[in-house]
């Protein structure tokens, strides 16, 4: 093994999911969310350690606001994150899901038809 990955060894997920829980919840659950997605915890370490090394370059209410914002968008990586702070997104408004409507029709069934 590299050196670079051997002083990882000791490190554990729920060890980076505290510490990017220091920053806020937000930036925990995409901690998790991130290390989830690989097929070993340990390939998103090196993801979650630069999410939580952006709150030197950014304050963390911003990277929290970031990390809300990538998670309800479905990005769940470090590059989101950081472009999501570079362009300025974790300052505007959440995106919000559009209302469903009830659609009458005569082709649809619906659901007494079942």
């Amino acid at each position: 093994m590299p050196k670079s990955h051997q002083k990882y060894l000791d490190w554990s997920p729920s060890r980076i999911i505290k510490w990017a829980g220091t920053i806020g919840e937000h930036s925990a659950k995409l901690v998790e969310l991130i290390m989830q997605s690989r097929c070993y915890p340990e390939q998103g370490y090196r993801a979650c350690l630069g999410i939580i090394r952006l709150a030197k370059r950014y304050d963390e209410q911003r990277l929290e606001a970031a990390c809300q914002r990538a998670i309800i968008i479905g990005g769940h990586s470090y590059r989101s994150v950081c472009s999501i702070l570079e362009k300025g997104l974790d300052q505007q408004p959440l995106p919000v899901a559009p209302k469903s409507k009830n659609i009458t029709h005569d082709n649809i069934r619906g659901e007494n038809y079942f």
